[in-house]
Protein backbone atom coordinates (compact mmCIF):
# COMPACT_ATOMS: atom_id res chain seq x y z
CA UNK A 1 0.00 0.00 0.00
CA UNK A 2 1.10 3.19 -1.26
CA UNK A 3 1.27 5.50 2.07
CA UNK A 4 1.00 9.34 1.96
CA UNK A 5 2.79 11.77 4.41
CA UNK A 6 4.37 15.31 5.32
CA UNK A 7 7.79 16.06 6.07
CA UNK A 8 9.59 16.12 9.59
CA UNK A 9 7.45 14.82 12.33
CA UNK A 10 7.15 12.19 15.51
CA UNK A 11 6.42 8.78 16.25
CA UNK A 12 5.15 8.86 20.16
CA UNK A 13 3.38 6.23 21.24
CA UNK A 14 -0.27 5.60 20.28
CA UNK A 15 -1.87 4.10 23.15
CA UNK A 16 -4.90 3.40 21.39
CA UNK A 17 -5.46 -0.23 21.93
CA UNK A 18 -6.82 0.57 25.57
CA UNK A 19 -10.18 1.98 23.60
CA UNK A 20 -9.58 1.51 19.82
CA UNK A 21 -11.87 -1.72 20.40
CA UNK A 22 -14.64 -0.58 22.32
CA UNK A 23 -17.88 0.77 20.71
CA UNK A 24 -19.37 4.07 20.89
CA UNK A 25 -22.23 4.18 23.70
CA UNK A 26 -24.79 6.47 24.32
CA UNK A 27 -24.63 7.95 27.70
CA UNK A 28 -27.45 10.10 29.25
CA UNK A 29 -26.91 13.17 31.39
CA UNK A 30 -27.04 13.88 35.04
CA UNK A 31 -29.50 16.72 36.72
CA UNK A 32 -27.46 19.77 35.98
CA UNK A 33 -25.55 20.74 32.12
CA UNK A 34 -24.06 23.73 31.33
CA UNK A 35 -23.60 25.29 28.16
CA UNK A 36 -20.71 27.87 27.83
CA UNK A 37 -21.28 30.64 25.53
CA UNK A 38 -17.50 30.45 23.91
CA UNK A 39 -17.21 27.24 22.68
CA UNK A 40 -15.90 28.07 19.50
CA UNK A 41 -13.13 30.37 17.90
CA UNK A 42 -14.15 33.69 17.56
CA UNK A 43 -16.69 36.20 19.69
CA UNK A 44 -18.66 34.26 22.04
CA UNK A 45 -22.26 33.59 20.93
CA UNK A 46 -24.89 36.36 23.00
CA UNK A 47 -26.94 34.59 25.77
CA UNK A 48 -30.85 34.35 24.15
CA UNK A 49 -32.64 33.12 27.76
CA UNK A 50 -32.78 33.96 30.96
CA UNK A 51 -32.88 32.70 34.42
CA UNK A 52 -36.16 30.61 34.76
CA UNK A 53 -36.85 30.01 30.83
CA UNK A 54 -37.58 26.66 29.64
CA UNK A 55 -35.81 25.44 26.70
CA UNK A 56 -36.01 22.23 24.50
CA UNK A 57 -33.69 19.81 23.30
CA UNK A 58 -32.61 21.92 20.32
CA UNK A 59 -33.45 25.28 20.93
CA UNK A 60 -30.66 27.90 20.30
CA UNK A 61 -29.94 29.49 23.42
CA UNK A 62 -26.71 31.36 22.44
CA UNK A 63 -27.01 33.33 19.33
CA UNK A 64 -23.83 34.13 17.18
CA UNK A 65 -22.80 37.15 17.50
CA UNK A 66 -20.59 38.77 14.73
CA UNK A 67 -18.66 36.88 11.89
CA UNK A 68 -16.59 34.53 13.41
CA UNK A 69 -19.10 32.84 16.53
CA UNK A 70 -21.19 29.99 16.52
CA UNK A 71 -24.76 29.40 18.06
CA UNK A 72 -25.07 27.43 21.05
CA UNK A 73 -28.52 24.71 21.13
CA UNK A 74 -29.46 23.22 24.27
CA UNK A 75 -28.71 19.23 23.97
CA UNK A 76 -31.65 18.41 26.58
CA UNK A 77 -34.99 19.61 27.70
CA UNK A 78 -35.51 21.48 31.32
CA UNK A 79 -35.34 24.61 32.94
CA UNK A 80 -32.52 27.26 32.96
CA UNK A 81 -31.55 27.78 36.77
CA UNK A 82 -29.32 30.47 35.85
CA UNK A 83 -26.34 32.22 33.74
CA UNK A 84 -23.08 32.79 35.16
CA UNK A 85 -19.38 32.72 34.86
CA UNK A 86 -17.70 29.48 34.25
CA UNK A 87 -14.43 27.62 34.01
CA UNK A 88 -13.58 26.25 30.73
CA UNK A 89 -11.10 23.00 30.53
CA UNK A 90 -8.66 25.60 27.94
CA UNK A 91 -8.50 27.30 31.86
CA UNK A 92 -9.89 30.48 30.65
CA UNK A 93 -13.88 31.44 31.26
CA UNK A 94 -17.13 31.96 29.60
CA UNK A 95 -20.75 33.31 30.36
CA UNK A 96 -22.74 29.82 30.42
CA UNK A 97 -26.83 28.70 30.77
CA UNK A 98 -26.95 26.29 33.28
CA UNK A 99 -29.82 23.97 32.75
CA UNK A 100 -31.83 21.90 34.99
CA UNK A 101 -32.31 18.47 33.26
CA UNK A 102 -35.65 17.57 33.42
CA UNK A 103 -35.35 13.66 32.05
CA UNK A 104 -38.04 14.11 29.05
CA UNK A 105 -35.82 15.39 26.35
CA UNK A 106 -38.46 17.25 24.91
CA UNK A 107 -37.65 18.17 20.89
CA UNK A 108 -37.89 21.53 19.70
CA UNK A 109 -39.08 21.10 16.04
CA UNK A 110 -36.29 20.50 13.92
CA UNK A 111 -36.80 22.05 10.20
CA UNK A 112 -37.66 19.43 7.69
CA UNK A 113 -35.15 20.13 4.81
CA UNK A 114 -35.03 19.30 1.47
CA UNK A 115 -32.76 17.39 -0.55
CA UNK A 116 -29.37 18.50 -0.51
CA UNK A 117 -29.08 17.63 -3.85
CA UNK A 118 -30.96 20.44 -4.85
CA UNK A 119 -29.90 22.96 -2.73
CA UNK A 120 -27.50 25.83 -3.63
CA UNK A 121 -24.19 26.76 -1.98
CA UNK A 122 -25.81 29.66 0.02
CA UNK A 123 -28.90 27.35 1.52
CA UNK A 124 -26.22 24.65 2.41
CA UNK A 125 -23.89 27.02 4.55
CA UNK A 126 -27.06 29.05 6.13
CA UNK A 127 -28.02 25.98 7.74
CA UNK A 128 -24.48 24.96 9.29
CA UNK A 129 -24.44 28.14 10.48
CA UNK A 130 -27.78 28.04 11.87
CA UNK A 131 -27.43 24.44 13.58
CA UNK A 132 -23.69 26.38 14.99
CA UNK A 133 -21.48 23.66 13.89
CA UNK A 134 -17.41 24.01 14.23
CA UNK A 135 -14.75 22.10 13.30
CA UNK A 136 -14.75 19.03 15.79
CA UNK A 137 -11.03 18.41 15.25
CA UNK A 138 -9.57 21.01 18.25
CA UNK A 139 -9.69 24.05 16.41
CA UNK A 140 -13.68 24.69 16.98
CA UNK A 141 -13.50 27.37 13.78
CA UNK A 142 -17.39 27.74 13.06
CA UNK A 143 -17.93 25.66 9.74
CA UNK A 144 -20.47 27.68 8.10
CA UNK A 145 -16.77 30.68 7.24
CA UNK A 146 -14.33 27.90 6.26
CA UNK A 147 -17.11 26.51 4.21
CA UNK A 148 -17.24 29.99 2.56
CA UNK A 149 -13.95 31.27 1.66
CA UNK A 150 -13.37 34.77 -1.11
CA UNK A 151 -14.59 34.22 -4.54
CA UNK A 152 -11.42 34.79 -5.66
CA UNK A 153 -9.77 31.52 -4.27
CA UNK A 154 -10.63 28.02 -6.86
CA UNK A 155 -11.26 25.38 -4.36
CA UNK A 156 -10.65 21.70 -6.57
CA UNK A 157 -10.03 19.63 -3.08
CA UNK A 158 -12.46 18.80 -0.11
CA UNK A 159 -10.11 16.94 2.79
CA UNK A 160 -11.82 15.13 5.51
CA UNK A 161 -9.19 14.40 8.56
CA UNK A 162 -9.77 10.90 9.89
CA UNK A 163 -6.25 10.90 10.57
CA UNK A 164 -6.88 10.82 14.23
CA UNK A 165 -2.86 11.17 15.15
CA UNK A 166 -3.32 12.08 18.61
CA UNK A 167 -2.34 9.63 20.88
CA UNK A 168 -5.12 7.74 23.21
CA UNK A 169 -7.76 9.31 21.37
CA UNK A 170 -9.81 6.88 19.40
CA UNK A 171 -13.27 8.53 18.83
CA UNK A 172 -13.28 9.43 15.51
CA UNK A 173 -11.54 6.08 14.53
CA UNK A 174 -14.94 4.63 16.13
CA UNK A 175 -16.94 6.95 14.15
CA UNK A 176 -15.73 6.09 10.54
CA UNK A 177 -16.43 2.54 11.71
CA UNK A 178 -19.59 2.85 12.98
CA UNK A 179 -20.99 6.73 11.19
CA UNK A 180 -19.33 5.37 7.75
CA UNK A 181 -22.42 6.36 5.45
CA UNK A 182 -23.14 9.52 7.17
CA UNK A 183 -19.75 10.86 7.23
CA UNK A 184 -19.69 10.37 3.39
CA UNK A 185 -22.64 11.86 3.14
CA UNK A 186 -21.70 14.97 4.65
CA UNK A 187 -19.10 14.93 2.39
CA UNK A 188 -21.50 14.71 -0.82
CA UNK A 189 -23.15 17.80 0.93
CA UNK A 190 -19.42 19.71 0.67
CA UNK A 191 -18.82 18.60 -2.44
CA UNK A 192 -22.19 19.71 -3.71
CA UNK A 193 -20.93 23.30 -2.99
CA UNK A 194 -17.93 22.85 -5.17
CA UNK A 195 -18.77 20.28 -7.95
CA UNK A 196 -15.84 21.07 -9.63
CA UNK A 197 -13.62 19.77 -6.44
CA UNK A 198 -12.76 16.05 -5.75
CA UNK A 199 -13.34 14.76 -1.86
CA UNK A 200 -10.58 12.85 -0.28
CA UNK A 201 -10.72 10.77 3.10
CA UNK A 202 -6.91 10.40 4.94
CA UNK A 203 -6.99 8.05 7.34
CA UNK A 204 -3.44 6.68 9.13
CA UNK A 205 -2.89 3.36 8.32
CA UNK A 206 -2.53 2.04 12.32
CA UNK A 207 -6.75 2.12 11.37
CA UNK A 208 -6.88 -0.47 8.80
CA UNK A 209 -10.33 -1.74 9.59
CA UNK A 210 -11.54 2.57 9.21
CA UNK A 211 -9.38 2.64 5.72
CA UNK A 212 -11.64 -0.73 4.31
CA UNK A 213 -14.92 0.68 5.53
CA UNK A 214 -14.39 3.90 3.74
CA UNK A 215 -13.22 2.39 0.96
CA UNK A 216 -16.48 0.09 0.57
CA UNK A 217 -18.47 3.34 1.27
CA UNK A 218 -16.98 5.13 -1.71
CA UNK A 219 -15.83 2.18 -4.00
CA UNK A 220 -19.09 3.14 -6.55
CA UNK A 221 -17.95 7.19 -5.84
CA UNK A 222 -15.90 8.95 -9.06
CA UNK A 223 -15.08 11.99 -6.90
CA UNK A 224 -14.05 10.75 -3.32
CA UNK A 225 -11.04 8.99 -2.70
CA UNK A 226 -9.81 7.32 0.39
CA UNK A 227 -6.32 7.88 1.41
CA UNK A 228 -4.23 6.06 3.43
CA UNK A 229 -1.55 8.21 5.46
CA UNK A 230 1.88 7.00 7.00
CA UNK A 231 0.87 6.76 10.99
CA UNK A 232 2.71 9.73 12.02
CA UNK A 233 2.45 12.82 14.50
CA UNK A 234 0.87 15.32 13.51
CA UNK A 235 -0.40 13.87 10.41
CA UNK A 236 -3.73 15.46 11.23
CA UNK A 237 -2.76 18.73 11.39
CA UNK A 238 -4.38 20.80 8.46
CA UNK A 239 -1.09 21.56 6.83
CA UNK A 240 0.41 18.64 7.06
CA UNK A 241 -2.88 17.16 5.92
CA UNK A 242 -3.11 19.13 2.41
CA UNK A 243 1.14 18.24 1.84
CA UNK A 244 0.43 14.70 2.42
CA UNK A 245 -2.68 14.43 0.29
CA UNK A 246 -2.01 17.12 -2.62
CA UNK A 247 1.54 17.75 -1.77
CA UNK A 248 0.46 21.32 -1.70
CA UNK A 249 2.29 23.99 1.02
CA UNK A 250 0.90 26.13 2.99
CA UNK A 251 3.09 29.11 3.60
CA UNK A 252 3.37 30.96 6.92
CA UNK A 253 0.49 33.07 6.96
CA UNK A 254 -1.93 31.95 4.40
CA UNK A 255 -5.02 29.53 4.81
CA UNK A 256 -5.56 26.20 3.24
CA UNK A 257 -8.24 28.26 0.48
CA UNK A 258 -5.17 29.91 -0.99
CA UNK A 259 -4.06 26.19 -2.19
CA UNK A 260 -7.62 24.97 -3.49
CA UNK A 261 -8.21 23.10 -0.39
CA UNK A 262 -11.10 23.20 2.62
CA UNK A 263 -9.94 20.83 5.33
CA UNK A 264 -13.40 19.08 7.76
CA UNK A 265 -12.55 16.76 10.80
CA UNK A 266 -14.73 13.36 9.75
CA UNK A 267 -16.94 14.10 12.88
CA UNK A 268 -17.38 17.77 11.30
CA UNK A 269 -19.12 15.61 8.47
CA UNK A 270 -20.97 13.89 10.57
CA UNK A 271 -22.51 17.08 12.24
CA UNK A 272 -23.32 18.39 8.73
CA UNK A 273 -25.46 15.62 7.60
CA UNK A 274 -27.17 15.35 10.58
CA UNK A 275 -27.57 18.97 10.26
CA UNK A 276 -28.71 19.41 6.51
CA UNK A 277 -30.62 15.94 6.10
CA UNK A 278 -31.98 15.52 9.98
CA UNK A 279 -32.53 19.37 10.68
CA UNK A 280 -30.42 18.55 14.08
CA UNK A 281 -28.39 20.92 15.29
CA UNK A 282 -24.78 20.47 17.01
CA UNK A 283 -25.79 19.35 20.59
CA UNK A 284 -24.14 15.56 20.35
CA UNK A 285 -20.17 14.66 20.55
CA UNK A 286 -17.90 11.54 20.45
CA UNK A 287 -15.69 11.86 23.35
CA UNK A 288 -12.73 9.11 24.34
CA UNK A 289 -12.24 8.72 27.82
CA UNK A 290 -9.17 6.42 28.64
CA UNK A 291 -5.51 6.62 30.04
CA UNK A 292 -4.05 4.13 32.34
CA UNK A 293 -5.71 5.37 35.46
CA UNK A 294 -9.24 4.92 33.91
CA UNK A 295 -11.17 1.61 34.98
CA UNK A 296 -12.70 0.88 31.75
CA UNK A 297 -11.96 3.48 28.78
CA UNK A 298 -15.28 4.02 26.68
CA UNK A 299 -15.61 5.56 23.34
CA UNK A 300 -18.74 7.46 24.54
CA UNK A 301 -21.68 9.83 22.44
CA UNK A 302 -22.99 12.41 24.63
CA UNK A 303 -24.92 15.40 25.13
CA UNK A 304 -22.86 18.35 24.91
CA UNK A 305 -23.17 20.43 28.95
CA UNK A 306 -22.09 17.20 30.44
CA UNK A 307 -19.35 17.35 32.82
CA UNK A 308 -15.81 15.79 32.84
CA UNK A 309 -16.73 14.10 36.32
CA UNK A 310 -20.11 12.53 34.63
CA UNK A 311 -17.61 11.10 31.38
CA UNK A 312 -14.84 9.27 34.40
CA UNK A 313 -17.96 7.86 36.85
CA UNK A 314 -19.49 6.77 33.61
CA UNK A 315 -16.32 4.29 33.26
CA UNK A 316 -16.30 3.29 36.74
CA UNK A 317 -14.38 6.07 38.05
CA UNK A 318 -9.93 5.59 38.76
CA UNK A 319 -8.86 2.20 38.90
CA UNK A 320 -5.62 3.92 40.75
CA UNK A 321 -4.29 7.61 41.55
CA UNK A 322 -4.96 10.21 38.50
CA UNK A 323 -1.89 11.94 38.82
CA UNK A 324 -2.06 13.93 35.72
CA UNK A 325 -5.92 14.22 33.46
CA UNK A 326 -5.74 16.21 30.40
CA UNK A 327 -8.79 17.40 28.09
CA UNK A 328 -7.78 15.99 24.70
CA UNK A 329 -4.48 13.91 24.07
CA UNK A 330 -1.15 14.07 25.28
CA UNK A 331 0.45 15.94 22.71
CA UNK A 332 -2.79 19.00 22.07
CA UNK A 333 -4.55 18.71 25.05
CA UNK A 334 -4.77 20.92 28.04
CA UNK A 335 -3.75 19.81 31.84
CA UNK A 336 -7.11 20.06 34.39
CA UNK A 337 -6.83 21.33 37.37
CA UNK A 338 -10.76 19.87 37.90
CA UNK A 339 -13.12 17.37 36.43
CA UNK A 340 -15.51 19.74 37.19
CA UNK A 341 -15.74 21.31 33.56
CA UNK A 342 -17.77 20.86 30.76
CA UNK A 343 -17.87 19.04 27.86
CA UNK A 344 -18.06 21.20 24.72
CA UNK A 345 -17.62 21.41 20.89
CA UNK A 346 -14.26 20.24 20.13
CA UNK A 347 -14.17 18.08 23.44
CA UNK A 348 -12.61 14.94 22.08
CA UNK A 349 -11.32 12.91 25.19
CA UNK A 350 -10.69 12.78 28.71
CA UNK A 351 -6.74 11.82 29.38
CA UNK A 352 -6.03 10.38 32.58
CA UNK A 353 -2.23 9.46 33.49
CA UNK A 354 -0.99 7.12 36.67
CA UNK A 355 2.04 8.62 38.10
CA UNK A 356 4.42 6.49 35.37
CA UNK A 357 2.93 7.95 32.44
CA UNK A 358 2.56 11.62 33.95
CA UNK A 359 6.56 12.11 35.43
CA UNK A 360 7.70 15.21 34.10
CA UNK A 361 11.72 14.88 33.39
CA UNK A 362 13.96 17.41 34.84
CA UNK A 363 14.55 19.67 32.25
CA UNK A 364 18.61 20.15 31.18
CA UNK A 365 20.86 22.76 29.19
CA UNK A 366 20.30 22.72 25.37
CA UNK A 367 22.82 20.87 23.94
CA UNK A 368 22.57 22.27 20.65
CA UNK A 369 21.52 18.83 18.62
CA UNK A 370 18.75 20.18 16.72
CA UNK A 371 16.49 17.34 17.20
CA UNK A 372 13.68 19.69 17.81
CA UNK A 373 14.45 21.41 14.33
CA UNK A 374 14.58 18.08 12.73
CA UNK A 375 11.00 16.91 14.26
CA UNK A 376 9.29 20.40 13.44
CA UNK A 377 6.92 20.05 11.08
CA UNK A 378 6.67 24.18 10.58
CA UNK A 379 10.20 24.46 10.35
CA UNK A 380 10.76 26.42 13.00
CA UNK A 381 13.72 26.80 15.24
CA UNK A 382 12.15 25.69 18.77
CA UNK A 383 15.16 26.15 20.41
CA UNK A 384 15.65 29.35 19.57
CA UNK A 385 12.22 30.06 20.37
CA UNK A 386 12.58 28.85 23.35
CA UNK A 387 15.33 31.23 24.34
CA UNK A 388 13.49 33.79 23.20
CA UNK A 389 10.49 32.85 25.02
CA UNK A 390 12.98 32.76 28.28
CA UNK A 391 14.44 36.52 28.10
CA UNK A 392 10.75 37.70 27.07
CA UNK A 393 11.78 39.08 23.86
CA UNK A 394 8.59 39.02 21.95
CA UNK A 395 9.46 41.13 19.25
CA UNK A 396 12.00 38.80 18.27
CA UNK A 397 9.70 36.16 18.81
CA UNK A 398 7.39 37.57 16.50
CA UNK A 399 10.26 38.27 13.86
CA UNK A 400 11.32 34.21 13.94
CA UNK A 401 7.93 32.97 12.60
CA UNK A 402 6.67 32.43 16.69
CA UNK A 403 3.18 32.54 16.04
CA UNK A 404 3.47 29.91 12.97
CA UNK A 405 4.22 27.66 15.82
CA UNK A 406 1.08 24.80 15.60
CA UNK A 407 1.52 23.99 19.47
CA UNK A 408 2.35 20.17 18.43
CA UNK A 409 4.69 18.87 20.77
CA UNK A 410 7.27 17.39 18.36
CA UNK A 411 9.74 19.66 20.06
CA UNK A 412 9.46 18.66 23.81
CA UNK A 413 9.17 15.05 22.67
CA UNK A 414 12.18 14.99 20.31
CA UNK A 415 14.60 16.83 23.00
CA UNK A 416 16.56 14.75 24.91
CA UNK A 417 17.45 17.74 26.72
CA UNK A 418 13.60 17.55 28.08
CA UNK A 419 13.47 20.78 27.57
CA UNK A 420 9.59 22.30 28.26
CA UNK A 421 9.63 24.14 24.67
CA UNK A 422 5.99 23.82 24.04
CA UNK A 423 5.06 25.25 27.25
CA UNK A 424 7.49 28.49 27.23
CA UNK A 425 6.49 28.69 23.32
CA UNK A 426 2.79 28.62 23.82
CA UNK A 427 2.88 30.93 26.81
CA UNK A 428 4.95 33.81 24.31
CA UNK A 429 2.40 33.30 21.60
CA UNK A 430 -0.45 34.32 23.90
CA UNK A 431 1.62 37.58 24.79
CA UNK A 432 2.43 38.49 21.69
CA UNK A 433 -0.68 38.02 20.05
CA UNK A 434 -2.14 40.28 23.31
CA UNK A 435 0.15 42.44 22.73
CA UNK A 436 -0.84 43.18 18.90
CA UNK A 437 -4.58 43.10 20.17
CA UNK A 438 -3.67 46.12 22.40
CA UNK A 439 -2.05 47.94 19.35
Amino acid sequence: MNLFTFKKGIHPPHGKYLSEKKEIVNVLPKEILTFPMSQHIGAPAECLVKKGDSVLVGQKIGGAKGFISANIHSSVSGTVKKIEEVLLPSGNKSLAVIVENDYQYNETEFPKNKDYRNMSKEEIIEIVKEAGIVGMGGACFPASVKLAPPPDKKIDSIILNGAECEPYLTCDHRIMLEETDKIVEGLKIILQMYPEAKGYIGIENNKPDAIKAMQEAVKDIDNIFVMALKTKYPQGAEKQLIYAINKREVEVGRLPADVGCIVQNVSTALDIYNAVVKGIPSIYNVVTVTGEAIAEPKNMRIRMGMSYRELVEECGGFKEEAVKIISGGPMMGMALSTLDVTAMKGSSGVLALTKVQAALPKEENCIRCGKCVDACPMNLIPSTLDSLSRRNELERFDECSGLACIECGCCSFACPAKRHLLQTIRTTKRAVLAEKRKK
